[in-house]
């Protein structure tokens, strides 16, 4: 059954002789990242195919959260606007560990909140701009085999079918068969303990709920009720005795467990979703076996506390894809590409440290315990709340670019310029010179990165080059050294 989202083939006569299609890009996966990359590669023309192995999108209202960075991305993109109607917005605060505290001052950023969204309308959204933009996406094709060589990748489908395309990413998921496919590692640590986690109504009202919460004498590390607006908790407890693995929780499970810690149901009725969860950690030896790569869950996993997850994935979208598009429309250098495991992957091991560290937080034992109470404490010092809080929402991370000024290497906040706002001039997903001294010049990249002469823009800095995904890649006012930044970034001019 086809997708109402998706592209129809066109007949065509390599059918018959079963000569193998050509694309520039096959993305094996069609959830948030594997959408959001094909979003990215066709603003650069590049030919893309969608596969996933489901024949309908997951119907699962999952409630996730978009952190502050990924909502620049989707400002970056023109999609904010897409998203903002069917979301609630939350205050920046209280990610770190689930320890409650005020979202901090000064925070750099024009999206100063979490948004609280059901993923599917995450999905459909992005996969809706891919195929406006000219992507293609066919469901219930499972990928069964990969091979490579030096002009392209083969992709054998389930039903028999081959495929061809000059690159293949794979951004199917934690239990990705593209990676199994190519051999690549993924250590770390399997799950020890599981959770069951949904939203749902409760039929005791919120006050006799906080008593009763706030009377357990030793709960468990893995467990809250947390009111979500209205009759509606977040309901997180601890699955041990739910026994059956291979199907979906049901309410029933809910209530049994609660009434195992708390002595009651507190009423639970009318889910919104509910799901369940381990807390294995692996991280991808590579992000990248010649033409295949990996992105998302494919290339990480960890437990869900902090709500990183789905943005890191998306996040790694936006770095992959000018780059690979890049290679493929032929100016790339030829280690840009390369960048994408660099960037990525330290970041995708600071995400698991960090999950590693708040999942111990949550523990009940004496020591984790003191270790929560003394950083409950510090939180209280701005600097390590805003600190713990932009780690969490990326909004701190900073790219290796060399010695420089803090800026370089960051991303780039949303700032007012003179033809409105910064962001709204990355629509298109090129690089942009964003020049005050207004006598620099991108001649010879025009092609590939806009130029705005400003003045008045509020940026602390003479001149400034951003890339495609937002982050500074050179800082400064002599035209020589911006000529060579452009050429290791966006290759050889064309004159």
């Amino acid at each position: 059954m086809r997708s109402p989202h998706s592209t129809a083939e066109q007949p065509s006569n390599d059918r018959a002789d079963h000569t193998p299609r050509t694309f520039d890009v096959i993305i094996a996966g069609c959830g948030p990242t594997g959408a959001m990359l094909a979003a990215e590669l066709r603003l650069h023309e590049v030919r893309v195919l969608v596969l996933d192995k489901e024949t309908e999108p997951a119907s699962f209202v999952r409630i996730v959260g978009l952190h502050m960075r990924s909502l620049e991305l989707m400002a970056m993109r023109g999609l904010l606007d897409r998203v903002l109607p069917h979301g609630r917005r939350r205050p920046a605060a209280g990610f770190f560990a689930a320890i409650a505290k005020p979202a901090p001052e000064g925070l750099d950023s024009a999206y100063a909140y979490l948004l609280g969204i059901p993923q599917p309308v995450i999905v459909n959204a992005l996969e809706e701009r891919a195929l406006e933009l000219g992507a293609q996406v066919r469901r219930g094709c499972a990928v069964t085999g990969v091979q490579q060589d030096d002009e392209g990748v083969t992709v054998l489908l389930a039903d028999g079918q081959r495929l061809r395309s000059r690159y293949l990413v794979g951004c199917d998921g934690g239990r990705s068969t593209v990676r199994k496919l190519l051999g690549v590692g993924f250590p770390g640590e399997p799950a020890r303990t599981e959770t069951l986690m949904g939203e749902m109504k409760v039929g005791m009202p919120p006050e006799e709920v906080a008593a009763t919460v706030a009377a357990l004498r030793e709960p468990p590390q893995r467990f809250w009720l947390r009111p979500f607006g209205g009759e509606v908790y977040s309901v997180l407890v601890p699955a041990a005795g739910v026994s059956d693995r291979t199907q979906p929780p049901t309410l029933e499970d809910f209530k049994h467990q609660l009434r195992s810690v708390a002595g009651t149901d507190f009423g639970v009725h009318s889910p919104r979703w509910l799901s369940r969860f381990g807390d294995a950690t692996r991280l991808a030896e590579r992000y990248r076996v010649g033409r295949v790569l990996l992105a998302g869950d494919a290339a990480h996993i960890h437990p869900p506390i902090g709500g990183q997850g789905l943005n890191l994935g998306v996040q790694d979208a936006v770095n992959l894809g000018w780059k690979l598009a890049g290679r493929i429309r032929g100016w790339a250098p030829d280690d840009l590409l390369d960048t994408y495991q660099a960037e990525r992957r330290p970041v995708a091991e600071d995400v698991l440290d960090n999950t590693r560290a708040q999942t111990e937080l949550l523990s009940t034992e004496p020591g984790p315990r003191a270790v929560r109470r003394l950083l409950t404490e510090l939180m209280d010092f701005n600097e390590v709340n805003r600190y713990l809080l932009e780690k969490i929402t990326a909004v701190g991370i900073r790219y290796d670019f060399g010695a420089g000024p803090d800026l370089l290497g960051r991303r780039m906040r949303d700032i007012t310029v003179r033809q409105g706002n910064l962001y709204g001039l990355l629509h298109r997903g090129r690089g942009l010179l964003l020049d005050r001294t207004e006598r620099l010049t991108v001649d010879g990249w025009s092609d590939r990165v806009d130029h705005l002469a400003d003045a008045s823009a509020g940026l602390d800095a003479p001149g400034v080059l951003i890339r495609p995904d937002g982050h500074v890649a050179w800082i400064g006012d002599d035209q020589q050294d911006l000529d060579r930044h452009l050429a290791h970034w966006f290759g050889t001019p064309t004159h």
